[in-house]
Order: structure tokens, then C-alpha cells, then sequence
């Protein structure tokens, strides 16, 4: 077996998996159309499972250039602040369990109560056909100087018009629209096809944010893998662009200097800071129980990473999360007994509390969660205007 060029690292791209029932057992799988594509183009899919404590690991599948949302059941409309829309109980747990995923701002539950039963028999659009489910289609107006627009250009000027006929698997779907996104297709019965941030999309400079509520990776002729349009890739080859550049924008903020040759007690300190890495690895990864004696070992650890400004914000925050630069390994560990007896009074305080009050604060902390995750990602590149900090494809 030849051996891999690790001097050449493929961007990666993260993908939640899709979550699915059979015999009485969860399956989490991802289409391989969109698998194909994005392999296609040169980036890697990093396919992450929805199990238990996944959320713990994270770190684990680092580093990440781009995330591709695809597919997936109803949002509770508890984490867009809506109300249940009239649906009776039957008719919700019908629709949380059987439909497609739709994010952000508002979502219309279900768009043949909440939208198709108030208009007139011309305006009315089937967006979910269990009888024909690959075959069907259904029109759409795109809107001019929009990416959607760009990818279909050319079949836009062979018919003469600003539409095409897209796929429809999905009985949710946008109602009002974040403020920071921009409609790119609109159905006849004024159903939001389409978005993007038009401040965080350049995929030459590694930014694209959008979503699609239409599959173009499945509009398909029968029976064939040729598509319906020649625009219909587009989307996955801009994302993959945009990833590939933000790959090359990030290791070019994190690059170090090649390793040089150490002589003899250079080799000898090297070694010391190494030990000290793997002592404050242990004490990390849950082994609480440490020699005193060992103590002293992590000031070598902590006093090169105070001094050292060649390692890559990444290495760098590894290591403090390893716990390299704890002066004191009795201090840190009095820091650990803290944590637990507040986590035990924690515990207590919510074995009290009803599912209402624990939902409210899982959604509170949830949404502070992700504040902070922006802002410190902003922080740390140096952002200050309204983008996101990891460029993604939002797919639906």
C-alpha cells in the first residue's frame, strides 16, 4: 500500500446525520448524492451521528471548513417561539416524525392548513406528492442577480422566463424570513424557495451561506443521473469553492514555521515540555489522582506556553484545554471538586423544577450557547461586521 501524502489535506466538510426507524432500531444514514457531490468537487464529508453525548466529541472531528445541514424531521416550534397553529395532537406527532427539517426565522407547521387552504385553486402548490415523490415538480420564480440565479442562467435564457420546475418533498417551509437573509426563489403561492446572506457569501474568499427548500442534487431525468439542468450541481461546486478557500485562509493565519533540528539539550528541554503535555493530558482526560511529586512537572508545560507565540491558535487551545498551563495541579483539581459540588446543586435545584422550567432554561442557555460561540469566534478572527464565522451550506 503506498504510503498517503499528508502534505496534501482535503478540506472537510461536517454532516449531521439524517435519523430514520427500522426494526425497532435508529439508522442514521446521509443521501449519497449529496456524499457524491461533495466528494466530487475535492472536499471530504465528515459524517457525524446523532447518539448520545456525540456532542462531547466535537473537538474530535477538528478541524472543520464547512457544514452541510441536509434533510431531517419537523423543528420543534418551541425553538422559533411559535404557537401550534390550531394542529391537533394526532396531526403534530403525525408531522414531527414523518417531514422534512426547515430553518430559521418562523416556519409555517404545515403549509396546507396554515397557507394552500386560504388561497384560491389557482394558487395552490403541492409541495409534498406521496404518490409521485421523485417525479414531482412544480414551478418556481427566481430571482435575478441571486447565486440561484447565476447557477441557471442558461436554461433561464433558452425558456425566456426567470423560472424552473423543482422537486417538493416537504410539508413545512419558511414563513417570515431572518432579516439577515435575502429570498432566491419564490413558489406561485409566495412559499420562500430560496435564501442567502448576501454579506456572507463570496466563495472565492470562503464565505457562502444559503439554503434551498428544492433537492437539485435528486432533479434527475428518469431512470438516469443526468440532471434536469445543468445548474443543478452548482450549488455543491460553490460550496466546495467556498470551503477550499476558507481551508487556505485558515492555514494561512495558522501556519508555523518548519520544526528545526534541536541539539542535544535543546532535545533535552523538548522532552521535559513533552512530559509535562502528557502529565496535563492525564489530569485532563479524568485521571484525578496524581503523585504530588509531579506537580513541579507541569510548570515546564505552562511556562512554554506562556512564552511560545508559534503555535497555532488551534494547538494553543488544545493545550489549555489539556490543561498545560495549570501552574498548580492541586489548585486545578480543587477547581474539578468545585465543579462537581456545583453540579450536584445544580442537579438538585432542577429535580425540583417542572418540564416547562427545564425547557425554558434548556432554550435559554441553548440560544446563550450559540451568542457566545459567535462572539468569541469573532474575537478570535478579528470580525466584527455581521457574518458568520464558519462558512456553510444551510441545506433543507
Amino acid at each position: 500500500m503506498a504510503a498517503a501524502d499528508l502534505s496534501v489535506i482535503l478540506p472537510r466538510v461536517l454532516i449531521v446525520s439524517r435519523r430514520s426507524v427500522r426494526k425497532n432500531k435508529f439508522v442514521d444514514f446521509v443521501g449519497e448524492y449529496h456524499l457524491d457531490l461533495i466528494v466530487s468537487y475535492g472536499a471530504v464529508p465528515v459524517i457525524v451521528p446523532r447518539v448520545s453525548g456525540v456532542h462531547m466529541l466535537l473537538d474530535s472531528f477538528e478541524p472543520i471548513h464547512g457544514v452541510l445541514l441536509c434533510e431531517g424531521e419537523d423543528i420543534d416550534p418551541s425553538f422559533y417561539e411559535a404557537e401550534l397553529s390550531g394542529l391537533s395532537p394526532e396531526e403534530l406527532e403525525e408531522g414531527f416524525t414523518g417531514a422534512e427539517c426547515r430553518v430559521w426565522g418562523t416556519l409555517y407547521q404545515d403549509i396546507g392548513k396554515e397557507l394552500s387552504m386560504k388561497l384560491g385553486e389557482d394558487s395552490r402548490v403541492v409541495h409534498m406528492d406521496y404518490d409521485d415523490y421523485d417525479g414531482h415538480r412544480h414551478v418556481v420564480s427566481v430571482v435575478e442577480k441571486t447565486p440561484l440565479h447565476s447557477w441557471f442562467k442558461d436554461s433561464l435564457e433558452d425558456d425566456g422566463k426567470m423560472e424552473i420546475m423543482v422537486n417538493s418533498y416537504h410539508h413545512q417551509g419558511v414563513k417570515r424570513l431572518a432579516q439577515r437573509f435575502v429570498p432566491m426563489a419564490f413558489a406561485p403561492d409566495g412559499l420562500i424557495e430560496g435564501f442567502y446572506d448576501p454579506d456572507a457569501y463570496n466563495p472565492e474568499e470562503g464565505k457562502f451561506i444559503m439554503g434551498l427548500q428544492f433537492h437539485p442534487e435528486r432533479m434527475r431525468r428518469p431512470d438516469s443521473d443526468e440532471f434536469d439542468y445543468p445548474g443543478c450541481p452548482k450549488a455543491y461546486q460553490e460550496f466546495v469553492k467556498a470551503v477550499i478557500a476558507y481551508q487556505t485562509r485558515l492555514n494561512s493565519s495558522t501556519s508555523v514555521p518548519k520544526s528545526l533540528k534541536l541539539d542535544q539539550e535543546m532535545e533535552k528541554k523538548r522532552k521535559v515540555i513533552v512530559r509535562s503535555f502528557s502529565i496535563a493530558r492525564n489530569i485532563y482526560a479524568g485521571d484525578r489522582k496524581m503523585n504530588p511529586s509531579k506537580q513541579s512537572e507541569l510548570e515546564a508545560g505552562a511556562e512554554f506556553l506562556e512564552s511560545n507565540t508559534a503555535l497555532s491558535l488551534q494547538q494553543e487551545t488544545r493545550l489549555k484545554q489539556m490543561g498545560a498551563t495549570v501552574r498548580n495541579a492541586s489548585s486545578y483539581l480543587n477547581r474539578l471538586k468545585l465543579n462537581e459540588e456545583r453540579e450536584s446543586l445544580a442537579r438538585k435545584v432542577m429535580g425540583k423544577m417542572s418540564v416547562e422550567q427545564i425547557s425554558d432554561l434548556m432554550s435559554f442557555y441553548h440560544m446563550m450557547g450559540q451568542i457566545c460561540s459567535e462572539m468569541l469566534e469573532r474575537k478570535l478572527h478579528g470580525i466584527v461586521n455581521e457574518t458568520w464565522p464558519l462558512e456553510r451550506l444551510v441545506w433543507c
